[in-house]
């Protein structure tokens, strides 16, 4: 079974933090749809005839499409690929897109979960972020989606923002967590080159909070939504038993993936591949059957490194059987060897067949993947 991507780069206004590929060229719409769906039709083998169990719209903002928009997409979906009848199909959404009318259109097609950007619950920080949202206007969009049907509904928030503190970190995840969203993921802000908040960094005008806050930040997320019920599956995602999120699972699982939009990345297990990051160059390159794209063959060593960095990333950890027969003795016990100062350090552990991070280890997670990943003499 595989999954697919699609990515939607448009927006209103762009967030001062974002890096991901994004355009407010609103007039484009209806071309790169049409577009999207092309590539749909002319990637059709890509995954050759696996069952879809995950699609997922992100962006961007998937939200400013409009109703015949979905129209073209579900239908070329579901003309070209066997959808399971009990797929998991997300749409990624803003806050203010989710009026009622928009609500009960989205009820017309086979969404059956919403990803929210709520960021924070901060008016005076989503101002700053150039968020378009109140927190009134978030938390009455998600009761406006939970009167819908909308049955599971996960939210994002951001921390280590400007000016905050652990009593404004522990206020956000309150009134999530009064919002009862069957599922939360919660990044640290990282101010990325090029970006106007990297620029307001440079000028002096924001400052990045201090690693010791940083830390507590984390600590506090995971033991206040570990209280609430939540299960920490992955490094930045917690969940209600039983809702993780499939899509972004099969990311760390090494299952198959189509990528479809400017900027998007696909998977089969062999290689990988992006589009162009460029509006009219993916327009222009699909619609004269010359995709513009930059693809990578994976080697024994680039498959186990990408082994290691996503499996150790979830609370189900990383399988020995899976380590050694994929990738063979030697790997295995250069991994083992690696591995044992950090079971020593009680950073790692093993249960059964699996190696995971303890709680202590999910804090420096980064320093050991990175130890065991495999480096060219």
């Amino acid at each position: 079974m595989a999954g697919i991507y699609l990515h939607i780069p448009f927006c209103k206004r762009r967030c001062i933090y974002c890096d991901f590929f994004s355009t407010t060229q609103g007039g484009q719409t209806d071309r790169y749809i049409q577009t999207l769906c092309k590539e749909l039709e002319q990637r059709k083998e890509y995954l050759e005839g696996e069952d879809i169990e995950t699609i997922y719209l992100g962006g961007g903002t998937p939200s400013q499409l409009q109703e015949k928009h979905f129209e073209q997409i579900f239908s070329t979906l579901y003309i070209y690929y066997p959808v399971r009848p009990d797929a998991e199909i997300t749409l990624e959404a803003n806050p203010d897109d989710l009026n009622k009318e928009y609500v009960t259109m989205l009820r017309h097609f086979p969404f059956n979960r919403l990803s929210m950007g709520i960021q924070t619950f901060n008016d005076t920080t989503l101002r700053l972020l150039h968020r378009r949202h109140t927190a009134q206007q978030a938390i009455d969009a998600f009761e406006r989606c939970r009167q819908a049907g909308f049955a599971n509904i996960s939210i994002d928030l951001m921390y280590g923002l400007p000016g905050e503190t652990l009593a404004s970190w522990k206020a956000d995840l309150e009134q999530a967590i009064a919002l009862h969203p069957e599922h939360i993921s919660a990044y640290h802000l990282i101010y990325e080159e090029g970006t106007p908040l990297w620029k307001l960094r440079e000028e002096h005008r924001v400052s990045e909070i201090d690693e010791d806050l940083s830390v507590s930040l984390f600590s506090e997320l995971i033991h206040t939504l570990k209280t609430a019920g939540y299960e920490h599956y992955e490094i930045s995602n917690f969940c209600l038993p039983g809702k993780h999120s499939r899509h972004n699972s099969s990311y760390w699982i090494g299952k198959k993936y189509l990528g479809c939009g400017a900027s998007a990345h696909s998977y089969n297990g062999i290689s990988r591949q992006w589009n162009i990051a460029s509006l009219e160059k993916y327009m222009t390159g699909i619609e004269n059957h010359k995709p513009d794209f930059e693809k990578e063959e994976l080697d024994l060593y680039t498959r186990y490194n990408d082994f290691i960095i996503t499996s150790l990333r979830t609370m189900w950890g990383m399988s020995l059987t899976r380590l050694k027969t994929g990738f063979g003795e030697k790997l295995y016990d250069y991994c083992i060897h690696l591995a044992t100062p950090h079971l020593q350090q009680h950073t790692l552990q093993q249960t059964g067949d699996f190696l995971k991070l303890t709680e202590q280890g999910i804090f420096i997670s980064d320093s050991i993947m990175s130890d065991l990943l495999w480096v060219d003499d």
